[in-house]
This record gives C-alpha cells, structure tokens and sequence, in this order.
C-alpha cells in the first residue's frame, strides 16, 4: 500500500473517536426522525407515499437525496481520477437522465398510479400477470442498485477504520443491511423522506465545502487545476480527451454507447425514483420536485468535476488505486489531503466529515430502494395477486414490513461479493436494466392505444431476462482482475453495460408481444387512463 494512503489510515486511527462520534450522531439522529415519523405512519399511504403531504421543494430535495447516491459521490469522482475525461461522462449522464423523466414519465405517472408503477401498468391491463411482472422486475432493478450503495459502504468505512479484512467489510455491509431495514419497516415513506432531505443538504454541503478548498487551492484557475491534473495522471493531455478508457478499441467505444444510452434512459424506469412522485398531493407539486431535483443535482454533479480532477491532481493514481482497486475512495483521499495531508488535524477531520456525509448518503439511498421494492412485493405481489385484492391495510403494510428484511439479507449477501468493484459501474447496470425492463412497458402503457396485457410481460421479462443474463456472463462478473469473482473466467459478452442490445429488445418484445396477441385492447380504460394523466382528474 502507498505511502499517501498509509499515512491517511495512521491520521484516521488517531482520530478515530471523532470519525466514531460523527458516524453516531448522524445514525442516532436518523433514527430518531424515522421513529418520529413511524409513530405518525398510520395508514398504507401513510408508509408508502408519505400521506402525500410533502411539498415540492420537500420532495425536490428528497428525490436529489435519494439520486444522489455513493456513486455519485465516491464512484463518479473515482472514475474521473483515474479516466479524466471518460469519468466526467457519467455526470453528464446521470444529469441529462433527469430531462427524459420530466417530459416523458414525473407527471402522467403521478397522475395515473397510487403508490407503485405496477399501478400505472395494471390500469388498462390483467392486473395479476403485469403485477407480478411490474413486482419482480423492481425488486430486482432495486437490488442492483442496492450492490453499488453497499459496496460503497464497506470501501468508505474500512478506509475510516483501518479494517483490511475480508470479514470486516463483510461486516460493515452487514452493518448497513440492518440499519435500513429499521429505517424501512420503522418509519416507511414519512421517514425515508426526511432521512433524504437531511442527507441532501448534507451532501451538497460538504461536497461545496470540498470544491470550494480544491478551487481556492489552484486559485480558482481551473485551467490550472485541469493541467495539474493531467500531468499528475501520467497520461498528459490525453488524460483530458476522449478515449482513455472507451476509445482504446471498438468494444470499449460500443461499451461507451451503450453506458450512454443506459445512464439517459434509466432514470425514467428507476423504481424508486418513480415512487417518490406519489408524495405529493398534486401534479403541479410532482412538476415542481422533478425541477427542484434538477437545479440540485445538476449543481451537485458540476462539483464532481472537480472532486474528481481535484483527486487527480493531488493525489497519484498508485495511491488512488492502493486504498481502492476501483478508485472509490478518491474523494475522501482528496478531502484528507486538501485539509493538510499527512500530520494535520485538518486533513483528518475534513477525511472524516467527508466520510460521515458519504455514509450517510449511502443510509438515505439504500433506505429509499428497499422501501420500492418491499412496497411493490406487498402491494402489488402480497395484495393484489396472492390475496387477490382482499387484504386489509394493516395486512398490507406487514407484508411489506417482512418483505424488506428479506431484500436486506439478500443484499447484504450480495453486497459482501461486489465490495471491490467500481460502485458508478453498478449503478449503471441498474440503469440498464430498469431502462430495458421498466421504461418500454411504462411508455407504451401511457402513449400506445393498442397495448396489450401479452405485450407488456414481453417487455418487461424479455428486458429483465436480457440485461440480467448479459451482466451474468460480462467482464463485470468474470473474466477481469475488477470482476465480482477475478479468479474465474466465463464471460461471452464483451461489453460491461448491456443497454445497447437489452434496451432495444425491450421495446421490441412489446410491441411484437403486443401485435401478435389475440386479445383486444380495452381502448374505454385507456381514454380513460389518457385523461387521468394529462389532467390529474380521478388521481388519488
């Protein structure tokens, strides 16, 4: 291990009750807010949307909260220090994914479901078969995404505490499971939210303190900071153009292609992005939050820039590479050397607050996807399949209370094995698969008169089917020295991100799925549903 990243470990231990204390006060005050808010859950729109009751700012930011992930913070900021150039595409990817939900999905959505996107789906089709389909595919977009927050916790807070062993990042990850399951089953929406915003104002908060040291340290000349940079790397100008990780050849560019088309896309089908627009009493409120999430968010992923670049420049890549093969702890890395480095209290405190918001960045998002899924599983699979719409609401909300103990263990297991790749990465295969799952059945379901009931589970399990098999066997989970098991090899697929063929697909199965089924489309329910979501008339 290097020399920079040893004296960050030797600084944090003799700092490490401050770290220890900042971690629980941020964990005791969340939750003590998801307590407060549980003891004001009392309904099933109470767990699942919040008793629609939150503003759109208050949703705005919670929605930046639950976007703005560990792979925006650690992963992104990762990728740019070690790709330049290359790295900085996932911020304008992620950005640009904000304008596809807003024109296509925030408001219809809002206007047309009541607490899942299984809701929209089941209005003009068979509920039972599209429920179970809408369930499934949000469990499973949900557990991706959950892989990349818990693969950026065991980084984050092995890094804090010295811990190099296998078992001890298991164990931090175990650690997260637990803590969302409480947030989840104790507080539901009411407390998801509110863990949201505070970690929004949070993250934007340290994430301008550090660009604001960074910039004052190059004289806000970023000309400067860029050729810093770049000569630091190693790699010289190429550093700041196009190609050092997607050009080198024409797989890589395709890869390119297809991470592009998967990190624009896939917001719109993210399901726990979706949910948060049933927060809101109106669609105009539902309007309102996704532009509030954009001014947010697109400030937050123009500080990345220079996280990034700022890592790049005052930190060498072996020392980056040293702490973390995927380059996840660059921002905190960056944040103890502006503060002094090596000797100085300031680099140790500025390491652990930077640390302290990315932990509980990592809380607030793993909280908000495994209440999507869990409500889906209880709402649309427990309610309206198994019990065929006769169970209670107290029923209801206890199914969802189990369910998400369940998806914590399953994640937790999951997390322990993808704790040495590049979160960004997996985020983005998340992207991919709700992008070609989720997306085509959503849009077809509110713009195509003529969708049937056999074209949406076409859609949704031919582009869950898809993307899934196509990560199984890609250098994402074999063949590499970053993959999920680097000892074996049997992957096929060239690509990392299968957006490119699964994406398509998607879209293909429905509309064939759709042209070549014997049932009748019922043109009445989707007049009906066309007027619901243009106009909000008859939304819950």
């Amino acid at each position: 291990m290097s020399q920079n990243v040893l004296l960050a470990a030797s600084e944090v231990t003799e700092h490490r009750p401050l770290i220890m204390s900042l971690f629980g006060l941020f964990v005791l005050a969340t939750l003590g807010i998801t307590v407060w808010a549980g003891r004001q859950t009392k309904s099933a729109a109470d767990f699942y949307a919040g008793g629609r009751q939150f503003t759109g700012f208050q949703n705005g930011l919670a929605i930046s909260g639950d976007y703005m992930s560990a792979a925006s913070f650690l992963g992104i900021a990762g990728a740019i220090a070690l790709f330049g150039y290359d790295g900085f595409l996932y911020s304008i990817g992620f950005l640009v994914a904000w304008l596809v939900a807003l024109l296509l999905v925030a408001e219809p959505l809002r206007n047309s479901g009541r607490f899942t996107m299984g809701d929209v789906l089941a209005y003009r089709m068979r509920q039972r078969p599209v429920r179970t389909a809408a369930g499934a595919s949000t469990i499973v977009v949900s557990i991706f995404y959950l892989l990349a927050q818990m693969a950026g916790a065991g980084v984050l807070v092995s890094l804090l505490l010295g811990i190099t062993t296998d078992a001890g990042k298991i164990g931090i990850v175990a650690l997260v499971g637990v803590l969302m399951i409480v947030y989840v089953t104790i507080g539901g929406m009411k407390g998801t939210t509110w863990v949201q915003m505070v970690k929004a104002v949070l993250l934007i908060g340290g994430t301008l303190l550090i660009t604001f040291l960074i910039l004052l340290k190059f004289n806000f000349n970023v000309s400067d900071l860029l050729g810093t940079a770049a000569s630091n790397s190693g790699k010289g100008s190429a550093f700041l153009e196009p190609g050092l990780k997607y050009g080198l050849t024409a797989t890589s560019k395709l890869d390119f292609i297809s991470l592009g088309i998967a990190l624009v896309l896939g917001t719109a089908g993210l399901p726990h992005i979706l949910i948060r627009f049933y927060t809101v009493p109106t669609a105009k409120a539902a309007r309102k939050s996704v532009n509030w999430a954009i001014g947010i968010i697109g400030a937050f992923y123009l500080m990345t820039i220079v996280l990034g670049f700022g890592a790049a420049a005052l930190l060498k890549p072996a020392d980056i590479i040293a702490s973390n093969k995927a380059g996840n702890t660059a921002a905190p890395l960056a944040a103890f050397e502006i503060g002094g480095g090596g000797g100085s209290a300031g680099g140790a405190i500025l390491l652990a607050v930077i640390s302290a918001v990315a932990f509980a960045t990592i809380l607030a998002v793993v909280a908000g996807l495994t209440l999507a899924s869990s409500s889906s599983f209880a709402h649309d699979i427990y309610a309206n399949v198994i019990r065929k719409g006769q169970a209670t609401e107290k029923e209801e909300v206890r199914a969802a209370r189990w369910a998400t103990v369940l998806i914590g263990v399953v994640s937790i297991a999951l997390g322990a094995m993808a704790r040495d790749l590049n979160v960004a990465g997996l985020v983005a295969l998340a992207f991919a698969v709700a992008a070609s799952a989720n997306l085509p059945t959503i849009l077809y379901s509110l713009f195509w008169k003529k969708f049937t009931t056999q074209g949406a589970l076409w859609s949704i399990y031919g582009g869950l089917a898809s993307s899934v098999l196509l990560v199984l066997f890609s250098p994402v989970v074999s063949g590499k020295p970053t993959s999920m098991f680097p000892g074996v090899d049997f992957h096929w697929f060239p690509l990392e991100n299968p957006g490119i063929i699964s994406i398509p697909l998607g879209f293909l199965l429905g509309w064939l799925g759709t042209v070549l089924s014997k049932e009748e489309p019922d043109t009445g329910k989707y007049a009906e549903l066309e007027v619901r979501s243009l106009t909000g008339t008859g939304a819950h």
